[in-house]
């Protein structure tokens, strides 16, 4: 496998040293801010660049190249394989009953004998990530892992584009997939923030609004916690986040809190919280968050005296970068110091990450992680 990287900052493209083949490339990834990955000129000198790749584009908050993150650039990262086959789909919402149906039907196009992994970049608004998943879910019999993210749009929570060799627009999902035997797949998400308070039962919810926990209004409970946070409700809301054991999961996962209404005394979440869910309230912790950032990465491939991965792609939640914020880069230097200076690492910040838990579990909706996915073709 060969990598080419390349950001258009300032009005230029600005390259990485590589000896890709440009004409067999396969696969292009591009993240960026919206006003960036919907320009048509960012797009036609890709298409013009990459003429045979799967072109895939998403909006971000925050692109990722090294140890580097930037708001206003788009990130490019080309992949050439030797081996592996890789095939690209695309859908949208409008074209399916629910976010359920569109992820069950992207996993039966996409499944064959020998897949490998399925990396997926979806509309961050549009799409319920959590019934998105559980389409995957419903029709991945060989347990294929599932990976990627929910496209960004900064801190707005209004629009975000993701599309396939085109500029790209709202309600899409792109998914990829892997094939052949060649190719080693790695995965992990971890989050880093600490627990308080005692756990508590949902009573009362909708897919992801919450109403009740403990059969008390969710929105004055939590408010309780925030002490002077609640005045800078909803933004502060990202400082924090819940964790929720589901029934049948032995792990929690995060859920962001996306808004609040007060009319209603509700919490719009980033991902589902079924009934009769386990739920603790959450706080971050700056060093934790950091060194989970390091964690996922050592977890999300083998023996390192072994082999390197060629490829890491990083998806880092929203809440995670607006918690950091100046300390933001120190979650991908400590991922980087794990893969060292032959990895090439891509990725973005996103409204949502998609992983399993553990390897060979179904993938699951995770918010306020780092989550990472690593490619190793096999070259004899």
């Amino acid at each position: 496998m060969k990598t080419k990287q390349q950001y258009f900052l300032n009005s230029k493209w600005q390259e990485l040293p590589s000896d890709l083949n440009y004409n067999n490339c396969q696969l292009v990834f591009v993240f960026g801010p919206s006003a960036c990955v919907v320009e048509p000129e960012i797009y036609q000198y890709l298409r013009k660049s990459y003429p045979v790749a799967d072109i895939v584009l998403s909006s971000a908050a925050g692109g990722v190249i090294d140890d580097r993150v930037y708001d206003t650039s788009a990130i490019v990262t080309a992949v050439e394989f030797e081996k592996t086959k890789v095939r690209c789909i695309k859908t949208n919402i409008r074209d399916h009953k629910n976010s359920f149906e569109t992820g069950n039907y992207i996993m039966k196009q996409l499944d064959q004998s020998d897949l490998k992994n399925i990396f997926v970049v979806s509309d961050g608004t549009c799409i319920n990530g959590s019934e998105l998943v559980e389409g995957f879910n419903h029709s991945n019999k060989q347990h294929i892992p599932v990976t990627g993210g929910l496209a960004g749009d900064d801190e707005r929570f209004e629009k975000t584009f993701v599309g396939l060799n085109e500029i790209p627009g709202q309600g899409n999902v792109v998914a990829i997939g892997f094939y052949g035997n060649d190719l080693l797949i790695g995965h992990s998400s971890l989050g880093g923030w600490d627990e308080f308070g005692p756990e508590r039962t949902i009573t009362r919810s909708d897919k992801n609004v919450l109403y009740e926990i403990d059969h008390r209004n969710a929105l004055d409970l939590y408010k309780e916690y925030l002490g002077d946070f609640v005045d800078e409700l909803p933004g502060s809301a990202l400082l924090f986040p819940i964790s929720i054991k589901i029934n049948g999961l032995t792990k929690s996962l995060v859920r962001t809190i996306l808004n609040i209404d007060e009319e209603k005394k509700t919490m719009i979440f980033a991902g589902n919280l079924p009934e009769g869910s386990k739920v603790r309230l959450m706080k971050a912790n700056f060093n934790k968050l950091i060194r989970a950032s390091s964690e996922a990465a050592t977890n999300s491939f083998g023996d390192k005296e072994i082999y390197e991965p060629d490829l890491a792609i990083l998806v880092s939640c929203v809440g995670r970068k607006l918690v950091l914020q100046e300390r933001t880069e120190e979650e991908l230097q400590g991922a980087k110091r794990v893969f060292g200076h032959n990895t090439a690492i891509a990725g973005f910040y996103s409204y949502g990450e998609i992983s399993p838990m553990n390897i060979g579990s179904q993938c699951e909706l995770h918010n306020e992680t780092m989550t990472i996915t690593t490619f190793t073709e096999l070259i004899n």
